[in-house]
C-alpha cells in the first residue's frame, strides 16, 4: 500500500512515492514499469522499517522520508545507499509520522507526528529540534503541516472525537513557535491543509467529507476570490397552479362544430362497396365542378356552352346563312342601315340561276372536251 506520493519541484517528469514494502522510490513518467531510483530506509539495528511520508527538499537535491519507529532519515537524491541526515528519536517509537515539509529557504525541515506533536529542524545540526508544540490531537496518518508563502508562519490541523469540540487550524509563529492564531473549522476533524504560495490560499479537507477555502480579499490572488465575486443567480420559484379552471363556451362539446369529414376517405370507402362503385355518376346541380358543367349554370361559360349544344342550324350555305337574316334588317336597322339612309342606293343582289341556265353558258370547247 502507498503511504504518500509528491512531485519533484523542479522536475516535472518525476515523483517521489513511499510504501509499506519498506521503500521509497523515484518514478519517471517516460518508463512506467521501472523505477527511477530506490532509498531503503533502515532501524538502528539495521531491520527494515516502512515510511509512513515522505517530501523532497525546495531544489530538489534531498528526500526525506518520516518512518513508524520515529526515525526521519534524509538522503541525497544522487546517492540512495547511505542518509545524508538521520535522526533516530525524531518522534515518539510507534507513531506515524504523517507529515515532512521544508521551508522555502531550505534550511528548515517541520515534522507533524503521531505523538500529538508539531517540530521543525535545522537540517544543519539535525541532532535536536529547533522548536516543538504538544497537545496537538491528530487521529489520521495524513495530517499536514505546511508553511505560509513569506516562510513565518506554521500552520497544522487538530483532530476531535465526535461531539468533543470543533477541529482546528492552528498557526505557529516560525522564529519564536508562539501559537499565534487558531480558526475553528468545523465540528469535526481537520485531515488535510495546504497553504497555496501562489494563490495565498488555504484549502483545508476535514473528516465530514467536506472541503473549505480561507483567503485574505487584499493578500489573495484569484483561486476562491473568482467564485465569491460572481452573484449568485435567483432561484426561479414554479408559478403554482390554481384549482380553478377558466372555460370558454365555444370549448364545450355543444358548442364544437362538426369537423368536416375528408371526401377523399369516404371515396375509398364508396370504392370497396360493390354497390356504391358501380352507380353512375348523377348529373351535375348547382355550378359546375371537377371538369363538368351543370345543366342550368350561372356563369357565362355555362351559358354559351349551353347554347352552342342547343344551335342547330345548317351554314353550309353562306348565302342563305345572310340571306335569312336580311328581312329582319330591313324592317328593323339598328346599326349601319340609319346611318346611311338618306346616300345608301337600293342594293341589288344578283338572281338565282338554275343549273341548266348555267351549263348553257360553259364554252365550247368544254362541253366538246366533256
Amino acid at each position: 500500500m502507498l503511504n504518500s506520493g509528491c512531485w519533484h519541484p523542479k522536475i516535472k517528469e518525476e515523483f517521489l512515492t513511499c510504501s509499506n514494502d519498506g521503500t521509497v522510490r523515484t518514478w519517471d513518467l517516460n518508463s512506467e514499469k521501472k523505477h527511477k531510483a530506490v532509498f531503503k530506509p533502515r532501524s538502528q539495528t539495521g531491520k527494515r522499517v516502512t515510511p509512513t511520508c515522505c517530501t523532497y527538499s525546495r531544489d530538489g537535491k534531498l528526500i526525506a522520508a518520516g518512518c513508524q519507529d520515529g526515525t526521519i532519515q534524509i538522503w541525497d537524491r544522487n546517492l540512495s545507499v547511505h542518509t545524508k541526515f538521520h535522526c533516530r528519536q525524531a518522534h515518539t517509537m510507534g507513531s506515524d509520522t504523517s507529515c515532512l515539509t521544508f521551508s522555502y529557504d531550505g534550511t528548515t525541515l517541520a515534522s507533524r507526528g503521531g505523538d500529538d506533536t508539531l517540530k521543525t529542524w535545522d537540517i544543519r545540526n539535525f541532532k535536536k529540534p529547533l522548536n516543538v508544540a504538544t497537545g496537538l490531537t491528530s487521529f489520521f496518518p495524513m495530517t499536514d503541516c505546511c508553511f505560509s508563502p513569506d516562510d513565518k508562519l506554521l500552520v497544522t490541523g487538530t483532530s476531535v472525537r465526535k461531539g468533543d469540540g470543533n477541529g482546528k487550524l492552528v498557526f505557529f509563529d516560525r522564529g519564536t513557535f508562539q501559537k499565534v492564531y487558531e480558526i475553528e473549522v468545523t465540528n469535526s476533524s481537520v485531515v488535510r491543509c495546504l497553504w497555496h504560495p501562489k494563490l495565498n490560499q488555504i484549502m483545508v479537507g476535514t473528516g465530514d467529507g467536506l472541503a473549505r477555502v480561507y483567503y485574505d480579499p487584499v493578500k489573495s490572488q484569484r483561486g476562491a476570490k473568482l467564485c465569491v465575486v460572481k452573484s449568485q443567480r435567483k432561484q426561479k420559484q414554479a408559478e403554482t397552479l390554481t384549482q380553478d379552471y377558466i372555460i370558454t363556451p365555444h370549448a364545450l362539446p355543444m358548442f364544437r362544430e362538426a369537423r368536416q369529414r375528408s371526401t377523399r376517405k369516404q371515396l375509398e370507402k364508396d370504392r370497396l362497396d360493390p354497390m356504391k362503385s358501380h352507380k353512375p355518376e348523377p348529373p351535375v346541380s348547382g355550378p359546375g365542378r371537377g371538369g363538368r358543367v351543370a345543366a342550368h349554370g350561372g356563369t357565362l361559360s355555362s351559358y354559351i356552352v349551353k347554347n352552342i349544344a342547343l344551335d342547330k342550324t345548317d351554314d353550309s350555305n353562306p348565302r342563305e346563312a345572310i340571306l335569312r337574316h336580311a328581312k329582319e334588317a330591313s324592317e328593323n336597322p339598328y346599326w349601319v342601315a340609319p346611318a346611311y339612309k338618306q346616300t345608301q342606293p337600293e342594293p341589288v343582289f344578283a338572281e338565282e340561276e338554275s343549273e341548266d341556265e348555267e351549263a348553257d353558258k360553259e364554252p365550247e370547247w368544254k362541253k366538246r372536251k366533256i
